[in-house]
This record gives C-alpha cells, sequence and structure tokens, in this order.
C-alpha cells in the first residue's frame, strides 16, 4: 500500500503546487510575463534552425532557376553567333561571286561569236579520274551542244563532250585526248597542243626544228580546225628541246587556267548563219591532229 499512498501524496503535493502558483500568478501576473518571454526565445530558439533552413532551400533553386536560365541565354546566344557566322560567309561568298560574275559580263566575245556563262556544279580530274573533266549546269535545254569551246577570262578551258538536258560534261585541255590547233603569238609558228593528264604539261607537237618559237611565248588558238575560234589565249611556253634524231622540236607549255580552281566558265557558240573563221585543213585531218 505504500506505493499508492506516495503517488497520492505526490499529486496532492504537485496540485497544492499548482494552486498556489496559479493564485500568486493571479494577484501579481509575473508568471503570464515570464511565460510571454521565454515562450518567444523558445519558439525563436526552435524556428530559427527552419528559418536558416528554407532560406538555404530559397537560394540554391533561385540559383538554380538563374543558372538554367543563363544556360539557356547563353545557348540562343551561341546558337545566334553560329547562324551570325554562317550568314556572313555567305554574303562573303555571293559577294566573291557577284565579282567573278561581274567580270565575265566584261568578256568580249570573238568576231562572229556569241557566249553564255555557266557554273561548275562538279570536278573529275586527277589519276582515279577516266578522264579530265568538269561538269556545269547546263545542257541541251539551255542550246549547249557537243564540242562547244569552253573558256574563262584566263583562256582556253576545254571544249563540251557530251550534253544532258540540264548538265554538260566539259573535256578540260589538259586531258589526254584533247587536242587543238594553236599558233604563236610572237613567231607565229603553228603546232598542235595536246594534254598530257592530270597533273602534267601540254605538249606542242608537229614544230620542225627551225621553227621560231621561245620560252614564255603565248599560244593562241589558230582556228584552223573549225571548232575553237581564232586568237583565243590557250598556253604559255614553258621548254624548248632539240633532239638530233628527230625532226620536230619538244617543247613544253603550261595552261593560263587553272583547271582545279574553276567556279564559273563561258561557253561560245558560232552567231547563225555565220561561216567559220577558217575552212578545216584536210593535212590535220589525215594526220589526226583536229581539235577533238
Amino acid at each position: 500500500m505504500k506505493g499508492p499512498k506516495k503517488i497520492a501524496v505526490i499529486i496532492l503535493a504537485g496540485l497544492f503546487v499548482y494552486l498556489s502558483l496559479y493564485t500568486w500568478n493571479l494577484r501579481t501576473g509575473h508568471l503570464d510575463a515570464l511565460s510571454s518571454y521565454t515562450g518567444l526565445d523558445v519558439s525563436g530558439a526552435i524556428l530559427r534552425p527552419g528559418i536558416w533552413v528554407a532560406d538555404q532551400v530559397s537560394n540554391s533553386w533561385y540559383r538554380y532557376i538563374y543558372l538554367v536560365g543563363l544556360k539557356q541565354e547563353n545557348d540562343d546566344i551561341t546558337a545566334q553567333a553560329a547562324e551570325l557566322r554562317r550568314e556572313n560567309m555567305l554574303l562573303h561568298s555571293l559577294a566573291r561571286s557577284a565579282e567573278r560574275l561581274e567580270k565575265l559580263l566584261e568578256f568580249t566575245p570573238p568576231d562572229r561569236w556569241e557566249y553564255s556563262g555557266a557554273r561548275v556544279i562538279a570536278h573529275r580530274m586527277g589519276p582515279a579520274g577516266a578522264l579530265d573533266t568538269i561538269a556545269v549546269d547546263k545542257g541541251s535545254s539551255a542550246d549547249v551542244e557537243d564540242d562547244m569551246p569552253v573558256v574563262s577570262l584566263k583562256g582556253v578551258v576545254g571544249r563540251v563532250l557530251r550534253t544532258g538536258a540540264a548538265t554538260s560534261t566539259i573535256l578540260l585541255l589538259t586531258d589526254a585526248n584533247s587536242r587543238i590547233a594553236v599558233i604563236g603569238a610572237q613567231h607565229r609558228s603553228p603546232a598542235m597542243l595536246a594534254g598530257q593528264g592530270y597533273g602534267k604539261q601540254l605538249i606542242l607537237r608537229y614544230i620542225n626544228q627551225n621553227a621560231p618559237i621561245e620560252p614564255n611565248e603565248l599560244l593562241l588558238s589558230s582556228g584552223l580546225s573549225g571548232i575553237f575560234p581564232k586568237g583565243l589565249p590557250v598556253a604559255r611556253v614553258t621548254r624548248i628541246q632539240r633532239s638530233d634524231i628527230s625532226l620536230f622540236l619538244t617543247v613544253m607549255a603550261e595552261p593560263l587556267v587553272d583547271m582545279a580552281s574553276l567556279e564559273e566558265i563561258l561557253l561560245l557558240k558560232r552567231t547563225p548563219g555565220k561561216l567559220p573563221d577558217q575552212t578545216p585543213v584536210s593535212e590535220e585531218g589525215a594526220d589526226g591532229a583536229a581539235d577533238q
């Protein structure tokens, strides 16, 4: 019975203390004032870590949102810069193309010939190509015909090998199957200029040992074959070699046109109703020396 009595005593004592404090607080109000101050302090002590955690989370979230927005903005600026660079390159390319086309418009065709421009769309040069050729963006629908002369502002490029409806293949001057009758601009020595393939110099055939010709002499189309008009610049002599066992000189030349860098060309066509500059020479055809 000692246990229940002890508990009862403790309860009564606690109740007495509580009633005493309650009565004292009603008279003085000190406990209310103490609870107000201590309650705020306790509440502040409890809430302060939570507020700090909330502030940190909020700051971290805002920094994340800011970084995400900054990255998106940076990506947009990078994309815009790339687009501006692309447009700048395109404008430069168009400006250079317009400049080249403007120069082409200044080309004066030979008498009784007319010309039209075309853009190079493909190259097939080098050891891997069966022929030294280029493709242009004009064909039979634009009145392009086989064997039409092809030139640039610097000189002869070649001739039309075959035509399609919208494109044509040009056999270049450097191809081993190419032949063109030429004449020296200074000494007027006639010869047949032949290609030897990609990366090789041109060779002049059928020049007599005593024919006057000099290094750096300009070679012009002679017009004897009836394909090329007379007087077009073709090549320049680079080397002359004499032989004791041959009736002809060995003469090397280089084309005036850089075939690998061609972007636009000019197609020459005889004016309708006009005769060729000169009648083709039968001996040239018999020797297989006609332009091809």
